[in-house]
């Protein structure tokens, strides 16, 4: 058990949980919220090997040390479970270190500008890749073509994603290198914009960017392995130690991206816990090789299979129940009889299932998916069903699906800062239905939080302060958005750290400093509990340990 401040050290049951009668590391003098409900709050904890020995009284831990072992003072320094990204498109992100950083783009000509300079320094006839645009924000609120890109790389191949990664536009090299002519149909649950004479516009909705993918030169396994391992660090650096990697729409990545975590995982390089997910198009195989969610180990799991019922409210393709102001309804992307016919197969197998989900007409079906299964019973699950997004739902299809028990919510406070300005242009007064983190967790909800790398920052800080102060980056509006739906400091952290852990079936092992827990846990340079909320922003990771080990630190002892 976790032990208190108040309750007496008993070091017989301690070392009873260890193999060896000494802590190899104890972190002291700290401020330790544990996310352990019967135990909320600590001062110090003592590691052994990977595992969590004690958590108690800075007197009765430092009673513990021998010659051997590590102490460090942390200086009344806040420390909590480390954070997990339950949906973090990890493979796409670290692939694509070196395309363009469009999200700290704030203007059209800026845009321009940065896919002309990146041009330069590729060279002739190289692509240009980029992705994070949000015109929205823009003074000119203006979606590009391809007229716009081949001004500002006429000799290049170029691709942009906006940053919900629902649209991508390309020039007219790229569009010619994929075959994209006027002549090319739309391919399924795709969309080529296209002028008044039928002219590809360069605009791309949903699974029509693929096309464009396709067109891309392959990287190496080894450069992919190379380029994943690389950002493990900067996962550190954020307090982040498990990721569920998810898989993007056509679910092209998917084969390439678990062979790759696959062998991260047997040549002992996989520093990071990983629940990598399977393209829903793969359900049929999954199930013939009798594959089911949760099997692995402490680093890598099977997770679930990812399916979409719609596209992202940006690109205008979130399923509506009613016409945006804008546009018309949006459109599923998956029929909803195929959903059910897969959601069952699956489920009859243990595979669970995510379902992308962002409009309210598409949240309203999957919750009704979601309660035929109920009703079905002899679900073969042992970790819940998830929503992806729940972006948009009505009050009603919210208390039906709280009502059906265990099925989780996966939202991304991180989208909510981008996305202010298109929900208010594209659904005005109906944004109050939208990002409802407060009621979602008070109808009971299991509630879980990420940031959706590469669509923003993945920062779990940024999440948390998006979630608290519902704000932009920049900090407007001053008196936040829908502030109603704002959740407490206690609430976000419980989101990405015990909340996922629970979510993923792996809640003994993880999420809270609790005596014989794994040991991955965090130091913050300010506690977020305390300080004002705008400040979370501004906080950054002190330490972090990774199954025992300090595998970040920016002090110097």
């Amino acid at each position: 058990m976790c032990l208190t401040p108040m309750t007496p050290f008993p070091k017989d049951l301690l070392f009873k949980m260890v193999d060896r009668n000494f802590p190899d590391l104890i972190l002291t003098n700290a401020r330790i919220y544990t996310q352990d409900a019967l135990h909320p709050m600590a001062e110090a904890v003592a590691i052994s090997k990977n595992r969590i020995a004690a958590v108690g009284s800075a007197s009765d831990i430092l009673a513990m040390a021998l010659p051997e072992t590590r102490v460090i003072d942390l200086d009344k320094r806040l420390l909590i479970p480390s954070f997990t990204d339950s949906h973090f498109h990890y493979y796409d992100w670290a692939v694509n270190w070196d395309s363009i950083d469009l999200a700290s783009v704030s203007s059209f000509a800026e845009m321009k500008t940065a896919v002309s300079s990146k041009a330069g320094r590729m060279g002739k006839g190289n692509w240009v890749l980029g992705q994070g645009f949000n015109e929205s924000d823009w003074p000119e609120n203006r979606m590009p073509d391809r007229h716009d890109l081949d001004q500002s790389a006429p000799n290049n191949p170029v691709c942009i994603w906006r940053c919900d990664l629902h649209l991508a536009v390309a020039n007219s090299l790229a569009l010619a290198l994929a075959g994209i002519t006027t002549n090319t149909p739309d391919p399924p649950e795709g969309y080529i914009a296209r002028d008044s004479d039928g002219n590809p516009t360069g605009v791309l909705r949903e699974l029509a960017p693929n096309l464009i993918r396709n067109a891309i030169p392959s990287q190496s396994e080894a450069r992919i392995m190379e380029s994943m391992v690389q950002g493990f660090g900067k996962l550190h650096s954020l307090g982040i130690t498990g990721i569920h990697d998810v898989r993007l729409m056509g679910g092209l990545d998917g084969a390439a991206s678990l062979r790759a975590w696959q062998k991260l995982r047997e040549n002992a390089r996989l520093d990071i816990r990983c629940h990598v997910t399977l393209p829903g198009e793969m359900t049929d195989q999954a199930i013939a090789l009798g594959l089911r969610t949760g099997m692995g180990d402490d680093r890598l799991r099977i997770g679930h299979l990812k399916f979409f019922a719609d596209g992202g409210m940006g690109a205008r393709t979130a399923w509506m129940l009613e016409p945006y102001l804008d546009a018309e309804l949006g459109m599923p992307l998956t029929p909803v009889d195929k959903l059910k016919s897969a959601l069952e197969k699956a489920d009859a197998a243990g595979l669970s299932v995510m379902i992308h989900a962002i409009g309210d007409r598409a949240n309203r079906e999957v919750v009704r998916l979601f309660k035929g299964i109920k009703q079905k019973g002899n679900s073969q699950v042992a970790i819940p069903h998830r929503i992806e997004h729940v972006q948009m739902i009505r009050p009603d299809d919210l208390e039906t699906l709280a009502g059906l028990g265990n099925v989780v919510a996966s939202c991304q406070p991180n989208n909510l800062s981008l996305d202010i300005s298109m929900i208010e242009m594209s659904v005005g007064d109906k944004s109050r239905y939208t990002y409802m983190l407060k009621s979602i967790l008070d109808q009971g909800v299991p509630l879980i939080l990420s940031s959706d790398a590469p669509v923003c920052n993945p920062s779990p800080l940024a999440g948390i302060f998006s979630a608290v102060t519902r704000k932009r980056m920049d900090k407007t509006p001053k008196n936040g958005w829908h502030m109603e739906q704002a959740l407490s400091v206690d609430e976000a952290v419980k989101g990405y750290t015990i909340a996922p852990a629970m979510a993923a079936g792996v809640g003994r092992d993880l999420g809270s400093i609790s005596k014989g827990k794994c040991a991955d846990m965090i130091v913050l340079d300010k506690d977020i509990y305390t300080i004002s909320p705008e400040e979370i922003l501004e906080t950054t990771v002190y330490l972090t340990v990774f199954d025992g080990k300090i595998v970040y630190t920016i002090h110097d002892d």
